[in-house]
């Protein structure tokens, strides 16, 4: 029986795609991008062990943009985990933009984190 497949489905088949080639190292560890409808959450991920390093969203207790609009917000969410990885010695990583397409509030996340000094 052939059955339909919505739009989150597809996206983890291609994000599943991409993370077969895609992987964070010691090294160069993997900026990670979820968008929901309302929100996005970036982290940054080592795959080797398994840990995650940095994480930031706009749903964050500090995050102070409230007023902002969806692409306003993610261009601060980068800016604020790339400070952050900078802090934690992190000044490479890969991008993993999880299946989305690169454009609207991903690609903004992106531009943000590139701004404040994180290298892709």
């Amino acid at each position: 029986m052939i059955t339909k497949q919505n739009k989150n489905e597809i996206r983890q088949k291609r994000h599943l795609r991409i993370r077969s080639h895609i992987s964070g190292t010691p090294s160069r560890p993997r900026l990670c991008v979820y968008r929901s409808t309302n929100h996005i959450y970036a982290q940054i991920i080592d795959d080797v062990a398994a840990k995650t390093l940095v994480s930031y969203s706009d749903i964050a207790r500090d995050f102070d943009g409230k007023d902002l609009s969806k692409t306003e917000a993610a261009v601060k969410v980068g800016k604020v985990i790339a400070e952050r990885a900078k802090a934690a010695g992190i000044e490479v990583v890969v991008f993993d933009r999880g299946g989305y397409l690169y454009t609207g509030r991903v690609k903004a996340l992106a531009d943000g984190a590139r701004e404040a000094g994180l290298q892709f």
